[in-house]
């Protein structure tokens, strides 16, 4: 048996926790586990063995971009099931220590950090109102109920954020990555704040601006093109940051953390809402390549000891894992169902990238491989402006 044949099967024997087709491109198939194969990956053409040793997820999923590596099965998302089953698989070459090897050094300078942002939000408002919903939020979704749609349950999740500060009227909030501003614009409108919105992208300044031109909103609410170490305002009663510190990296953490605690009032209140992985932290190469460069995904016990290195308290924690797989499975359905006009406008290599990317996340959150967490969290006492129980977290 030649060595590529040797090393394809090593890596695939246990990397399943059920049966799955392994077409090669020579023309033979194996079966990996008992039973009748639920998924088939067909690889028609050899991925070198130094790359797949290199770093087995950056080569398997530019292999897949390039059309390289096909995967089919039954239903609408076989690829999100088989990385599920990987992720679950405790000897695959998604979690196996063998198969992970050093990743590229990253920056995350202001420049830097800039560029990175505008890589991935920048691609355009067009392109994000294809499958995102109304409200235009690139995040978590938060389903109150099983039958709620995405808009529905996104206006759900702002909501869910903004009860956990009890805001008071007429105080101020200021949100870290305001993204295309439905939360501060919902916090001004109908919590009656004053707000500030930062970002690093010029897509979402442009947006957020129309939208406080057309609503009548500038004496309450602003949007600001910068990067969070360099905002000089008074202090804010309230502040809001979602999706954010998976962005600043790992160098990082503690700064924003800092940061968080110094533009907050004495006994303010912040809600951080992102993703977090309960093992500790990580990064993904092929992720961090081409969806979101400088990407790091810091781990529980480090976001709560950069919590409390900067003085903050916390008053709350909740996870909301399978809401963001349920978010993207649905984002995932939306992109698909514009797949050839979004093609039209890019390519088939950007089509199969983002579908990869959408379905990896949510296989990654289905499986607990990564979580997304809301920490609320005060400065001084934990929580001592706020009520005593968290019944008045679900009190509308």
């Amino acid at each position: 048996m030649p060595l590529e044949k040797t090393f394809y099967k090593k890596l695939l024997q246990h990397s399943f926790d059920f049966p799955v087709a392994v077409h090669f491109w020579d023309g033979s198939t194996d079966v990996y586990g008992t039973g009748e194969p639920e998924i088939a990956i067909t690889f028609k053409k050899l991925i070198p063995i130094k790359s797949l040793t290199s770093n087995a997820s950056l080569a398997l999923g530019e292999a897949y971009m390039a059309g390289d590596i096909e995967v089919t099965g039954k239903g609408d998302a076989p690829l999100q099931k088989l990385l599920t089953a990987a992720y679950n698989s405790s000897e695959s070459f998604m979690r196996s220590h063998s198969y992970i090897h050093f990743l590229p050094k990253q920056s995350h300078s202001e420049k830097a950090s800039k560029k990175d942002i505008q890589s991935h939000y920048d691609l355009g408002n067009d392109f994000y109102q294809l499958w995102l919903d109304k409200t235009m939020t690139y995040s978590c979704a938060y389903f109150e109920q099983p039958t709620d749609d995405l808009e529905t349950a996104q206006i759900n999740k702002v909501h869910h954020i903004l009860q956990k500060l009890n805001p008071q009227p007429n105080r101020t909030l200021l949100d870290i990555g305001c993204g295309w501003g439905t939360l501060m614009l919902t916090a001004a409108k109908e919590y009656h704040l004053k707000v500030v919105g930062i970002t690093l992208s010029q897509e979402q300044y442009n947006f957020v601006q129309q939208r406080i031109d057309e609503e009548g909103l500038s004496d309450v609410a602003s949007v600001e093109l910068v990067d969070y170490r360099e905002l000089k305002h008074a202090p804010f009663d309230y502040i809001t940051s979602v999706g954010m510190f998976e962005h600043v990296g790992q160098e990082n953490l503690a700064e924003y953390f800092k940061d968080v605690a110094d533009y907050l009032t004495d006994d303010g209140v912040a809600l951080i809402h992102g993703i977090t992985r309960q093992q500790g932290g990580a990064k993904n190469a092929w992720i961090n390549k081409y969806i979101f460069p400088g990407g790091y995904v810091p781990g529980l016990v480090e976001n709560t000891q950069h919590i409390v290195d900067a003085g903050l308290q916390i008053a709350d924690m909740e996870p909301l894992r399978r809401h963001y797989q349920k978010t993207l499975e649905i984002w995932d359905a939306n992109f698909n169902a514009h797949r050839d006009e979004i093609q039209q406008q890019t390519s088939l290599e950007f089509v199969r990238m983002w579908d990869l990317y959408l379905q990896a996340c949510a296989s990654s959150f289905e499986s607990g491989n990564i979580d997304v967490i809301q920490y609320l969290v005060s400065k001084g006492a934990s929580a001592r402006d706020l009520p005593m129980t968290r019944a008045y977290m679900y009190n509308v």
